[in-house]
């Protein structure tokens, strides 16, 4: 698939979808928001990619949305501003919804959607270079669409102060209030990246796949007698699949699982 704003790179199981605006900090238009929604779901449906890594070419991660794509939208009117919303939130929604495991790789600024796409995420590792900021007020707009998944991630406490003060939130405060997962020196980013990959080609992908939904289903909720069935339901079907019959066996074989190739 030819794509104008992405490069594609195949590392084996791992497929790393490199946003490739560096001129423009990897800030997105209608374009690059196209191109990710249509590159998640053809990689979501390749069987033999196993982990997603989302990261961006140059200094910056992605500076959220390219101020010209905004300021055309302001001259815009309702109908194509909500098309236009309408269009990132899907975007955000396949990354966030994919069956694999998904890594941010934030390795300089993600700002506004930057930060949104970091948090879309399964797992977000930054460099101690990373700066992130949901700074829409700023422009007298509000952080809209990414705000399920930043208020997922950082919880609305921490979201009442930066959705309003729009400061600026460096690695390690990032890494505090649950942005991301790891914070680490630059040269040690990859290292740490391909430490997480490793660790994630060992699960079983239909059980990865099944634990996403597990999360979903249980977060925030009340623990009652329909929470308790529908998690028996989920682990009683799982024991019966061919993937967890072979996990078993390769434990008890001491062996890997084919899942894992040669």
């Amino acid at each position: 698939m030819p794509f104008t704003t992405l490069e594609i790179e195949l590392t084996g199981p791992v497929a790393t979808i490199w946003m490739n605006r560096p001129d423009m900090h990897n800030a997105f238009d209608e374009v690059l928001i196209a191109e990710l929604t249509a590159a998640c779901i053809a990689l979501d449906d390749d069987k033999d990619v196993r982990v997603v890594v989302l990261a961006g070419r140059g200094k910056s991660f992605s500076a959220g949305a390219d101020l010209n794509w905004m300021k055309r939208a302001a001259n815009n009117g309702v109908d194509d501003n909500l098309n236009d919303a309408r269009a990132l939130a899907k975007m955000l929604r396949v990354l966030a919804e994919m069956k694999k495991p998904t890594i941010a790789r934030v390795q300089g600024a993600a700002l506004g959607g930057g930060t949104g796409l970091t948090a879309a995420c399964d797992i977000a590792v930054a460099s101690t270079k990373a700066i992130f900021a949901t700074s829409e007020v700023k422009f007298g707009i509000i952080p809209s669409a990414i705000s399920p998944y930043v208020v997922r991630a950082i919880g609305a406490r921490q979201a009442y102060r930066y959705f309003q003060s729009a400061e600026r939130i460096d690695a390690a405060r990032a890494r505090e209030i649950g942005l991301v997962h790891e914070a680490v020196e630059p040269e040690q980013l990859d290292a740490k990246l391909k430490e997480i990959v490793d660790a994630l080609l060992v699960g079983g992908p239909c059980a990865q796949a099944a634990a996403k939904d597990l999360i979903r289903a249980v977060d925030n909720q009340p623990i009652n007698d329909n929470v308790v069935e529908d998690t028996a339901h989920r682990i009683a079907h799982l024991r019966a699949t061919p993937e967890a019959r072979e996990g078993i066996s390769a434990f008890l074989d001491k062996r890997q699982p084919n899942w894992m190739g040669e």
